[in-house]
C-alpha cells in the first residue's frame, strides 16, 4: 500500500500540487489552500501534534501515510515529514489509500 501513496505523490509533486516541509505546510494551510495533510510514520511528535492543531483550525483532515521520512525522500526527492495536498482529487485519493492501509485493506 506504501508503494500506491507514494507513487501518487511522486504524481502529485511533479504537477506542483505538495507544499513539503513543516513551514510550508502550515503557510498552505492558513492560506486556505490544503486539502490533505499526510505525516510520516516517524515524525516527531512535538512537530506533528503542531502540524495537527494548524490543519484542526482550519478544518484540514490529517493522516498518516505510513512511510517513513526515509521513503518518501526517495519517492519526492526531498527529506520531509509533512507533506501538504493542494489539489481536491489528490487529497480524496490519497486519504482513500491511507485509511485503507489503516484499516489494512488494499
Amino acid at each position: 500500500m506504501n508503494e500506491k501513496i507514494l507513487h501518487l505523490l511522486g504524481i502529485a509533486r511533479r504537477a506542483g500540487r505538495l507544499s513539503l516541509g513543516n513551514d510550508a505546510a502550515i503557510e498552505s494551510l492558513r492560506k486556505g489552500s490544503t486539502r490533505l495533510v499526510l505525516l510520516a510514520a516517524d515524525l516527531s511528535p512535538r512537530t506533528a501534534g503542531g502540524v495537527r492543531q494548524a490543519a484542526e483550525e482550519e478544518g484540514t483532515a490529517v493522516a498518516s501515510c505510513g512511510a517513513t521520512m526515509d521513503e518518501i525522500s526517495m519517492a519526492l526527492g526531498k527529506r520531509t515529514g509533512v507533506v501538504a495536498v493542494n489539489d481536491a482529487g489528490f487529497a480524496k485519493k490519497l486519504l482513500e489509500l491511507s485509511r485503507a492501509q489503516a484499516a489494512g485493506t488494499e
